[in-house]
């Protein structure tokens, strides 16, 4: 149960300040009765406001299909537009915001995550949860006929680090030595682009197509959109 004030502040529609006018105004309602007090205890499942149900009273937890160009910050960078702007402008003004579960650079497309549970997105980025991605690549030039190998022995220690990376499956395209997939359970800086240019094979385009059962695919986002999943499908994961 939350007061009607916080109710509208936790969800975005106003400050607590401003929940009075709202009020007032007759755009909250319980059951269909009007809300008539700032103080008024309500049950967010059962609110109306402006005639239309709370969204995602129990948090958000979606998958944004993230285009090129856009970062990962809530602050723009050198003007780059950012994932957030691709969301219901409401979101931004939520308690707790909503955040990325992890990030893709600039330059990387594909599957992400986002939720305004702060808890679990510290539960999901935990390293000790090596959770699967997965990335599909191109590359500038053919990755070596010995890279598969040596990303899986979890010898590969990247340049300014000092523990080697997990063990990695590398799975280059039989037909085109420039594409293939990278299956891999760490989350470093810029892992996969390192990785492959450890071995000579700089990366042309990236793009992130599952995370752990999840698979970009199966949603059929285009690039910018987003839709609800289930978060059990990771908190369920070893």
């Amino acid at each position: 149960m939350l007061r009607a004030d916080a109710l509208l502040s936790r969800f975005g529609y106003c400050s607590r300040r401003e929940a009075a006018a709202w009020i007032r105004a007759g755009r909250i309602r319980l059951d269909q009765e009007p809300v008539t007090s700032p103080s008024a205890k309500l049950d967010p499942a059962r609110v109306l406001v402006d005639g239309e149900p709370v969204p995602f009273v129990n948090g958000i937890f979606v998958a944004l299909h993230k285009p090129l160009g856009y970062t990962c910050s809530h602050t723009p960078e050198n003007g780059a537009p950012t994932i957030y702007e691709l969301l219901p402008t409401q979101w931004s003004a939520r308690s707790p915001a909503v955040q990325s579960i992890g990030r893709l650079d600039k330059e990387t497309s594909g599957l992400l995550l986002l939720s305004d549970d702060g808890n679990l997105v510290h539960a999901l980025t935990s390293p000790r949860r090596y959770i699967q991605k997965v990335y599909e690549y191109r590359t500038v030039s053919p990755v070596p006929p010995e890279a598969p190998a040596l990303f899986a022995s979890g010898s590969l220690t990247l340049n300014g680090e000092k523990t080697p990376c997990l063990p990695a499956a590398l799975e280059p395209d039989a037909t085109d030595p420039c594409h293939g997939f990278l299956r891999l359970h760490e989350g470093r800086y810029h892992q996969v682009r390192r990785m492959l240019a450890a071995v000579g094979a700089p990366v042309a385009e990236l793009t992130r197509v599952a995370i752990g059962s999840l698979q970009l695919a199966s949603l059929s986002l285009l690039p910018g959109q987003w839709a609800p999943v289930n978060p059990q499908l990771f908190i369920d994961a070893p």
